[in-house]
């Protein structure tokens, strides 16, 4: 029985492969990943590894931490104090407290218990089109898999913004849109007896396939929740410690300030930590209604691995680097839709971008997949995303250069002059 087939039996046969011809590295270093043949691939997709693959300032924090203590965080380690002072010094808006978790999922969970704890209702709102964890109570906000019994009447999915297909028919109309969405939600949490607990939303509508919105977009949305109670929930997993190249945090970049961000992936560059980050008053209620304590959220190692990641953040000004080689990287993909017809619309920020595909007035699902197959064969690895998954995302560690960009077109230009044929 070889690797896939015991990895089936031991995993289900459901589980995530990516590739018709499953991937299987074995060493990784900055951008690239390595098969068991020697074979580098160009890694355009993981945002785990967000100083690359295997940094070595990551690694020997981890070693040397690993080797001289790891402990629960009911002892007193001064690890997580000074990377959660560090992390905090980030924000803005009074999120000046957090709690360390293991995954965004956890964090997720967390910050909507947090909400339910300060205003004492249970109505949750998100996108129709998202993504937030896989706990039981985050499950209910996601789209791809309804759960078990339906969902939950505490829950209103509104729909989500979107460049070729916008919320009321046009641009210019679509934050006046998506707002009408949200007050219809309001209205029907409200009337069941639920409430509004809060609005959790990626500021990068990341799973929504990252539509290109104005600072402000979500202005009269969050007003609207506020006015009923509810806080605003910043899931910044994905768009989160400068990806988005202008700024650290997505909510910055559209100009709102949250009551509670959630952290993960990137965070520990592949080391499970999470954190949720939030005010003084806002931790100080949650921790009065609910008795939680997490074992490895926040131990040495973690605070270790989170610490120098955030380090080489800052020392290897890898903001900066998302926002340039990121507006070259656009710049060049654009320059491949004028040579095919299928590429509809090349949108995004920072180092995390894509190119969505139409063929006439039907999303080229198909196409994409085949897109992503193909320039895995050629040694470059991305994803497809979007409502009907017809948009390449390309999200790679933020130490991507433009010679990798320019390695990443030209393999996209085969790559489709292969397909299209």
């Amino acid at each position: 029985m070889n690797l896939i087939e015991r990895r089936k039996r031991l995993l289900g046969r459901h589980v995530t492969t990516f590739y018709d011809d499953p991937f299987a590295p074995v060493r990784g270093e900055g951008v690239w990943l390595f098969d068991a043949d020697g074979r580098r691939y160009l890694d355009c997709y993981n945002n785990v590894p967000h100083v690359g693959h295997c940094h070595p300032r990551v690694v020997d924090a981890i070693a040397r931490q690993a080797a001289t203590l790891n402990v629960h965080t009911r002892y007193v380690h001064d690890g997580v104090v000074e990377y959660g002072e560090r992390l905090t010094a980030k924000f803005g808006h009074g999120l000046a407290s957090l709690i360390m978790v293991n995954s965004g999922s956890e964090a997720n969970d967390v910050a909507l218990r947090m909400a339910q704890a300060v205003t004492g209702k249970t109505g949750i709102i998100g996108t129709d089109n998202t993504y937030h964890g896989n706990t039981a109570a985050v499950s209910q906000l996601n789209a791809t898999k309804v759960p078990v019994g339906g969902y939950g009447d505490h829950v209103r999915q509104v729909p989500a913004p979107d460049n070729l297909h916008p919320v009321g028919g046009s641009r210019a109309e679509q934050a006046e849109a998506f707002c009408a969405g949200i007050e219809t939600a309001i209205a029907e949490l409200e009337a069941s007896g639920h409430g509004v607990g809060a609005l959790i939303i990626c500021p990068y509508f990341a799973n929504e396939g990252f539509p290109t919105l104005e600072r402000g977009f979500l202005d009269r949305a969050i007003a609207a929740v506020r006015k009923a109670g509810g806080l605003i929930i910043s899931d910044e997993v994905q768009p989160g410690f400068g990806r988005l190249g202008s700024h650290w945090w997505g909510h910055e970049r559209l100009d709102f300030a949250p009551d509670i961000v959630t952290l993960g992936k990137p965070m520990a560059n592949g080391h499970p930590v999470a954190a949720v980050v939030t005010r003084p008053e806002v931790l100080e209620a949650f921790q009065d209604v609910f008795k939680y304590f997490n074992t490895f959220g926040g131990n040495p190692v973690s605070a270790a691995a989170a610490m120098a990641t955030l380090e080489v953040i800052e020392d290897e000004k890898l903001v900066k680097n998302a926002r340039d080689v990121g507006a070259y990287a656009l710049e060049q993909l654009q320059g491949l839709s004028g040579k095919y017809d299928v590429i509809a619309d090349v949108r995004g920020a920072g180092l995390f971008f894509g190119v969505e595909l139409m063929q006439g007035d039907e999303p080229a699902s198909d196409l994409a997949l085949r897109m992503v197959n193909e320039m895995r064969q050629r040694g470059v690895l991305l994803s497809t995303v979007g409502r009907f998954d017809n948009a390449l995302k390309i999200r790679p560690p933020c130490v991507f250069s433009r010679q990798n960009t320019d390695l990443l077109v030209s393999v996209m230009d085969d790559a489709f002059a292969a397909v299209l044929k």
